[in-house]
């Protein structure tokens, strides 16, 4: 293949490609609104795959170049849609973890703080348990004097 130089399009092909182009970026806007639930990321993938590989056939002028570097490209192409395909798998599985929460640590620390403060508005009276919170004789001193040493 002798190097004839930068391949020239016509103009009514470009027009065509730059047409393409905007209706898949109108298509884009109009996926958006469309509840899709799990397909909504792939449909969006797939629509912008399509809007770049018509930019680099036709403005790169990749179809009309060495086939080597079509291959180059492929397997590049290929390459990416493994790294974004192992990453859908990693995010879509996050939700399984078990220290997952629907908090954040700061709201997480203000359920905690407005807890230890509504128990420190608890009167000391209320919080006694034992025999030992007790001030008077019904306390630890009246165990000591009757004789119930561990010694």
């Amino acid at each position: 293949m002798s190097d004839d130089g930068h391949h020239i399009l016509p103009k009514a092909t470009l027009l065509k490609v730059f047409g393409g182009l905007i209706f898949l970026t109108v298509l884009t806007v109009a996926v958006a609104y469309v509840p899709l639930g799990p397909l909504a990321v792939p449909v969006a993938i797939g629509i912008a795959a399509t809007k770049a590989t018509l930019v680099v056939l036709y403005f790169m002028a990749l179809r009309y170049d060495n086939p080597v570097n079509a291959l180059t490209f492929t397997i590049g192409i290929i390459m990416v849609m493994v790294f974004i395909t192992f990453t859908m798998i990693d995010t879509a599985f996050r939700g399984d973890m078990g220290n997952v929460d629907r908090q954040t640590m700061g709201e997480i620390e203000r359920e905690q703080e407005a807890a230890q403060q509504q128990q420190e508005q608890i009167p000391s009276e209320q919080l006694r348990v034992a025999p030992a919170d007790y001030p008077d004789d019904r306390g630890a001193d009246a165990g000591a004097a009757s004789g119930d040493s561990d010694s």
